[in-house]
């Protein structure tokens, strides 16, 4: 009973904040996501009846403490699912930093989901499994399905589950997203525990409805300049929500400030189609189209950060046991 499944991190275009539900992570509302390739996790789970306890390995560090929780969360809820008492041997690895804001979480959760429920013997489709991923982190319900999604908000499982969003195949095939690259270490799950405490949160929740139509519009006629000039300004609505929490999160740096400066001037100098992002995090991502990557990229480099280029990825899959991790 062994299955591994890959999945793509999220980058967040129009992003949740804060939570209703904090057991099930049933957001206040929609949110909407692009996957981001290669970058990606790769996870394998094994059900063992001869286990004693259950072992959970990231990049070859074994997960305790809330860690472990949030895995526990999602295996038992595939074992309930499936009438399974076994423990499990869960092992991921990730191709890309984790804990600086580009979405590790989501694909984490997303690959433990599917590898979980097809070694569970569970045979769901996409946004079934969406709604276990959930459990770990609503973001990644949308890795699950992977390309544009949508998780809609709901207060059970037959609503809140994450769907992909019909796109042009030439519009995604011209997206490109420099990844500017601040490294400093962020915490997801404070945040959203006190969004609702900052007296930003309710302006937002009345203005980010606006904000999902227009995306899902721009997404369906495939206009970029919609899309991500929308994506960028809810990057600073979310900013100024979490800012104004009672922690006074601040999760930007120099660097960061460096790369919206350098974005703004490629745009109004240079006419360059790019937009910035980002979501609970320090690092950027920069969005823009196949034809302008090196010229940004080089701009981007020349503030200082590393960088890397990433296109839309799909959805998680089940990989052949040929590439299972152990």
């Amino acid at each position: 009973m062994r299955a591994t499944a890959r999945a793509h991190p999220i980058q967040g275009l129009v992003k949740y904040h804060g939570m209703r539900d904090e057991e099930l992570r049933l957001p206040y509302h929609d949110s909407i996501s692009v996957c981001t390739a290669p970058s990606n996790t790769t996870t394998t789970v094994e059900f063992q009846a001869d286990r004693e306890e259950d072992a959970y390995v990231v990049d070859g560090e074994r997960l305790e403490g809330r860690g472990a929780d949030r895995v526990r969360t999602v295996v038992d809820e595939v074992r309930d699912r499936a009438g399974l008492d076994d423990r499990v041997r869960v092992e991921s690895e990730n191709n890309f930093p984790s804990n600086i804001g580009l979405g590790s979480s989501s694909s984490g959760f997303a690959a433990l989901a599917l590898a979980a429920t097809e070694a569970a013997g569970l045979e769901y489709t996409l946004p079934e499994v969406s709604t276990i991923a959930r459990r770990g982190s609503s973001s990644a319900a949308r890795a699950v399905t992977g390309g544009f999604s949508d998780l809609h908000a709901g207060l059970n499982d037959e609503d809140c589950r994450s769907e992909r969003l019909d796109v042009p195949e030439s519009f995604a095939a011209d997206v490109r997203v420099v990844v500017a690259k601040v490294p400093a270490y962020k915490e997801t799950e404070h945040a959203h525990a006190e969004a609702a405490d900052s007296h930003m949160f309710e302006a937002r929740l009345a203005h980010v409805h606006d904000q999902l139509a227009e995306v899902r519009d721009a997404l369906r006629e495939g206009d970029f300049d919609r899309v991500f000039e929308t994506a960028e300004h809810d990057s600073l609505s979310l900013a100024a929500t979490t800012m104004t929490g009672p922690a006074g999160w601040v999760y930007w740096k120099p660097d960061t400030i460096e790369v919206f400066d350098a974005v703004r001037e490629l745009r109004s100098d240079e006419d360059v189609p790019v937009y910035f992002s980002t979501d609970t995090g320090a690092t950027v991502y920069v969005n823009t189209r196949a034809a302008y990557a090196d010229e940004v990229e080089a701009r981007i480099g020349d503030c200082g950060v590393e960088t890397d280029v990433w296109r839309v990825g799909g959805p998680a899959q089940v990989l052949d046991d040929d590439a299972a991790l152990f």
